[in-house]
């Protein structure tokens, strides 16, 4: 994990949709859609402080990702408060190892980790 992933996370840290989309953005094709390039990955003012900017996360900004990395996207998006997400459109054409991280993600949101 990299330093602006871990930046992320306690950007994220105490709110459990955020955390998971995080999480997501992290766990997917290694990291990379969570690395400073994209360009929903902000630097904040401290040099040790990044978050993300769901309004960057759009249709616009997705060019040259396939199908799946698309779904991927909006549903994370969907948990860092971006716009609903369908998940009757989105889950479809998602490979296991994916749809695994969603349903982690989603439970994650739902704070189903703290129970025993």
């Amino acid at each position: 994990m990299t330093e602006v992933h871990e930046a992320l996370r306690r950007w994220a840290s105490g709110l459990y949709p955020l955390e998971a989309g995080v999480d997501l953005l992290i766990r997917v094709c290694q990291g990379r859609f969570a690395n400073p390039g994209q360009p929903w990955v902000e630097r904040g003012d401290d040099p040790n402080w990044w978050s993300i900017d769901v309004e960057q996360m759009n249709e616009d900004n997705y060019n040259a990702l396939s199908g799946g990395e698309i779904r991927l996207l909006r549903i994370a998006a969907s948990l860092l408060g971006g716009p609903p997400v369908d998940l009757s459109r989105n889950l479809a054409g998602l490979d296991p190892e994916h749809i695994q991280l969603v349903l982690a993600a989603v439970a994650h949101a739902g704070g189903s980790h703290e129970h025993g």
